[in-house]
């Protein structure tokens, strides 16, 4: 069972699927688990228990690298949800 702390982040990471699927950068949470492998009942499992521990760090860095989201913000709740590029 994940802490309370590992709860948030969870809660960060489909915040950022939302946005992302909203921004019309992603078609919906099935093309991510697709795109990535990622077992859908798992994916869907967490989605409604966020309290289960089945969260991967992969999951993570997929959004990091491909998406700019922000690992301060995923990780903390800190700063802006997407890396700003650099001027």
């Amino acid at each position: 069972m994940q802490n309370e702390e590992g709860q948030k982040i969870v809660e960060r990471f489909f915040e950022a699927i939302y946005a992302l699927k909203e921004q019309k950068v992603i078609r919906g949470k099935q093309t991510f688990t697709r795109k990535y492998k990622i077992n859908n009942r798992n994916f869907w499992l967490l989605e409604q228990d966020k309290s289960r521990d089945i969260l991967q760090l992969a999951w993570l860095s997929y959004l990091i690298t491909d998406y700019e989201v922000s690992a301060e913000w995923l990780l903390t709740g800190k700063g802006e949800m997407f890396v700003k590029p650099e001027k």
